[in-house]
């Protein structure tokens, strides 16, 4: 069963608390997204350390329940 976006934004939001989140659905099945999170919680962590704490906030549900993300995270807007 595919992930809504929503619930997606939800969760990145609700583990990362401010974050801005953007969802784009790649391929239109709902299993394939791009995430952009920008959140202040991000400053002075590594791009891996900023992808583990939104894979955290997913809770597991990554290769399961949402198959692919891609990821972009930054600590403010450029």
């Amino acid at each position: 069963m595919p992930m809504h976006a929503e619930d997606i934004v939800r969760l990145i939001k609700d583990g990362i608390p401010g974050a801005e989140v953007e969802i784009q659905d790649l391929a239109g099945d709902g299993d394939h997204y791009a995430a952009t999170v920008i959140s202040a919680a991000f400053a002075g962590k590594s791009k891996i350390q900023q992808h583990q704490m939104v894979y955290g906030a997913l809770g597991g549900r990554m290769g399961g329940v949402l198959h692919a993300l891609k990821l972009t995270t930054m600590a403010q807007r450029p």
